[in-house]
């Protein structure tokens, strides 16, 4: 997986338990994170969440393409980018689509295609989150960016990150049993001179480091000395770390020229595990290709507020997993074809009828 861990994909809508005691509140940095708090959240409403790099797939969510909004926005996102997004998706080998030029945009668009076609059918989410791209894929739902101009971001944010890539070879690995403080120690020991960061917060227990290749190598046998398993993340570069530098750079010049509008649905950033303003935006989105994703506090502000209820728009089911692992009263699913989309319809009429 690129920018998220893989687990299993959850099927259908699961349902957390009922005792508060099995939920896990993820430790936050003081220094990190925004003072701004999200207001409470309606309850029963969902949290949409936005696939991560990584999640994409040959023929993913190819039956959802006779859905009137995912066929809409397909074809938006075909006439920004300049070719045909569709057959991408449904006819691109895996190497193809996983270039980071192609599984941007195409987890972007189905993305906010299946956001689209839900919210056409009554389920209207109360907050939106993404991980990593999948913010990118928020700003659009949440209406900070018109889709058009949401698919011509992600197309340059694409393109810059993997120049960045190829000048300044990275990878990633994921680290089990993990602890924010643990992990900084770790990065500091085994840097020695090179770049080796944290750069995703998933869930408790489980932390990604990005870095050079040699200085990842050393945190990981440093890992295995100490008891403790990590997982090599088939990346193509160390995103989320200074090694994206130039990328952020190149961001910052491109959003001179972006407008955003205010939220009408909050959009709670990767950065600052807080609402996203239109005056921040610009600084946090490039900020976002260097800094850490700080998702198990952003789900975990969310649950603060009243969120009990988180839907996956996208493919793969990774980020309903990690949800499960941040609080397990929560219900949780993914909605990434036909049948997991006529499911979550099912679920928001009973839910409305009770």
């Amino acid at each position: 997986m690129d920018e998220e861990k893989g687990l299993r994909k959850p099927v259908g809508v699961e349902r957390g338990g009922a005792a508060a005691s099995t939920k896990r509140v993820p430790q936050r940095s003081e220094d990190c994170l925004s003072d701004w708090t999200l207001p409470p959240l309606l309850a029963r409403a969902p949290v949409f969440m936005f696939s991560g790099q990584g999640s994409q797939k040959p023929g993913m969510g190819g039956d959802l393409l006779a859905v009137k909004e995912v066929k809409e926005t397909f074809s938006c996102a075909s006439d920004v980018l300049g070719y045909d997004v569709a057959d991408l998706v449904l006819n691109a080998d895996p190497d193809e689509l996983n270039d980071t030029r192609n599984a941007q945009p195409a987890l972007c668009v189905l993305s906010v295609g299946i956001a689209r076609a839900l919210m056409a059918r009554g389920v209207q989410p109360a907050a939106v989150l993404g991980f990593s791209l999948g913010q990118v894929s928020a700003l659009a739902v949440s209406g900070m960016l018109s889709d058009e101009a949401t698919f011509a971001l992600v197309k340059a944010r694409s393109e810059l990150m993997a120049e960045a890539a190829a000048a300044h070879p990275g990878v990633m690995s994921a680290l089990l049993k993990a602890d924010e403080d643990g992990v900084a120690a770790l990065c500091e020991q085994c840097a020695e001179g090179e770049v080796l960061v944290p750069a995703n917060f998933n869930c408790p227990g489980q932390i990604v480091i990005a870095g050079a290749p040699a200085a990842v190598e050393r945190a990981e046998a440093a890992w295995a000395e100490a008891g403790k398993r990590s997982s090599r993340l088939a990346t193509s570069g160390a995103f989320h770390s200074p090694l994206m530098a130039d990328a952020a750079a190149g961001l910052a010049a491109y959003l001179d020229n972006v407008e955003f509008s205010e939220a009408r649905i909050p959009l709670v950033c990767n950065v600052t595990a807080a609402p996203l303003f239109a005056a921040d935006a610009r600084e946090n989105l490039v900020r976002h290709l260097t800094s850490p994703v700080r998702f198990d506090a952003s789900v975990a502000a969310l649950t603060d507020a009243g969120a009990d209820m988180f839907v996956e728009v996208g493919f793969g089911g990774v980020l309903a997993n990690l949800v499960k692992r941040i609080d397990k009263t929560a219900t949780r699913a993914c909605v990434q074809d036909r049948a997991s989309f006529d499911g979550c319809l099912a679920v928001a009429s009973a839910t409305d009828s009770e």
